[in-house]
């Protein structure tokens, strides 16, 4: 008898037929039971119990909020300078400047490189509208590379295709929580005299070849918002080695003041233009505090990933994303796996809401936009815009109009269903739950049809 894969054996069984399957590579426990009626039609869910709230906050949080708050001096003061020396060593950078928002810290980044009115950057037209409108916010123009479809990153292989005398940086987004192919970057940045900003708003802790993210370009930015692993409600970082960028990234940040050696004291006190964009001191107090469980919280979150993929990955029409062997830890800010409706027979949108309600919390985008970036209005609006029409040829425009047309990212945003990083924070035992409730679905999925 030919031998057949676990994968094939669940695909061309009936209901319940896995449990005369002897445990493989992937350990498997025979006390599931998978068959009946799905939740969403009135059955009992797989799981009653909540996942781990997110974020996570205890008796040390409340302790470092209280003084600030009771001392009247809320803006940025010491705490906020100790919240950058505590960030950059947790991630191995010699400087940090804390900021308002991962937006924010974007912004201020490209522009301390000198990225403005007419130039252009690369970068993925899959993430979250702010690694787009960080560049738009520039009068830069962004122009997007397809995704890698098995590790879902910009494909580093199709960034020489659009370069361009105006091309001035590149900006890579580690998204999810995994890596770019920061080497084939770096390598072509250093060909072609560019600028590289890593966006790690959703990768903190994550590491390429034991580097952390934000540490492998010419400045590295960070979200603190509510959801992200590092979190004091609203908030960015920016990582960098060079003293007199940084010193410059601060003036811009600080409604163009003099800081550092390398900033002229000839001109004022404001010799630069700036925004106003400071961490305020109760938000690093919290900050400070959410540092101190991230490492232990990283490798849970990695440990569960690793789990729930050896689980999943047997299941019919579930890609789970992979990553770089170059990636030696990954953050999991979302756990992302594709869904291939034509091997389930029922929509993307039924499956979430069947597994939903199985009691499992999911998401059908992983928090990025529904649709290609290039698909925002946002971005006709732009670059329709009088500021643009005079910073760049019509030839160009309408060039640019005719490449938002990528397969890999129009397909990825069809198919992707994910949890995010709250979901990984439990037991292993949490993961076998989504994996019953997953299989569940599957083995049920004639329910659903019709």
């Amino acid at each position: 008898m030919k031998k057949q894969s676990r994968r094939k054996f669940i695909a061309t069984s009936g209901s319940g037929a896995l449990f005369t399957l002897a445990a493989g590579s992937v350990p498997y426990d025979f006390s599931i039971q998978t068959p009946g009626k799905l939740a969403m039609l009135g059955g009992d869910p797989v799981r009653k119990l909540k996942f781990p709230a997110w974020p996570i906050w205890d008796q040390n949080d409340e302790d470092a909020v209280l003084p600030v708050l009771r001392s009247g001096t809320w803006s940025r003061r010491d705490l906020v300078s100790q919240a950058e020396i505590k960030f950059a060593k947790l991630m191995g950078a010699k400087y940090c400047l804390m900021t308002t928002h991962g937006t924010t810290a974007l912004v201020t980044a490209l522009r301390a490189l000198d990225i403005e009115g007419g130039d252009e950057v690369i970068t993925t037209p899959w993430s979250w509208i702010s690694s787009m409108a960080c560049i738009f916010l520039n009068n830069a123009l962004p122009v997007f590379v397809d995704i890698d479809p098995d590790t879902w990153m910009m494909n580093a292989d199709q960034i020489e295709k659009v370069i361009t005398p105006d091309t001035k940086a590149i900006l890579p987004v580690q998204i999810t929580g995994g890596m770019c192919h920061m080497d084939k970057i770096n390598s072509i940045a250093q060909k072609y005299n560019l600028k590289v900003v890593e966006d790690a708003c959703e990768a903190h802790m994550a590491e390429w070849k034991g580097k952390k993210a934000g540490t492998l370009s010419d400045l590295g930015c960070f979200s603190l918002q509510n959801g992200k692993q590092i979190t004091c409600g609203e908030g960015g970082a920016i990582l960098g080695e060079d003293e007199r960028i940084m010193d410059l990234c601060y003036s811009i940040h600080n409604v163009g003041s003099v800081r550092g050696k390398y900033m002229p004291r000839d001109k004022g006190s404001n010799p630069v233009l700036g925004n106003k964009c400071r961490m305020a001191e109760y938000q690093a107090s919290i900050a400070i505090t959410q540092m101190d469980t991230v490492v232990e919280e990283t490798r849970k979150r990695s440990e569960n990933g690793a789990y729930l993929t050896s689980r999943i990955k047997e299941i019919p029409g579930i890609v789970h994303r992979k990553d770089y062997k170059e990636t030696n830890l990954t953050s999991y800010y979302f756990y992302g796996f594709r869904f291939k409706e034509e091997a389930w027979g029922i929509s993307r949108d039924t499956f979430v809401k069947a597994l939903q309600a199985e009691g499992i919390p999911t998401s059908a985008n992983l928090g990025v936009t529904a649709h290609p970036l290039y698909e925002n209005g946002v971005v006709e609006s732009v670059i329709s815009s009088k500021t643009y029409r005079k910073l760049f040829p019509e030839k160009r425009l309408d060039e640019y109009r005719s490449s938002l047309n990528l397969p890999e990212v129009r397909k990825l945003c069809k198919e992707t269903v994910g949890f995010h990083q709250g979901n990984l924070l439990g037991p292993k035992s949490d993961m076998d739950d989504i994996y019953k409730a997953i299989l569940k679905i599957y083995e049920n999925r004639n329910q659903l049809k019709g």
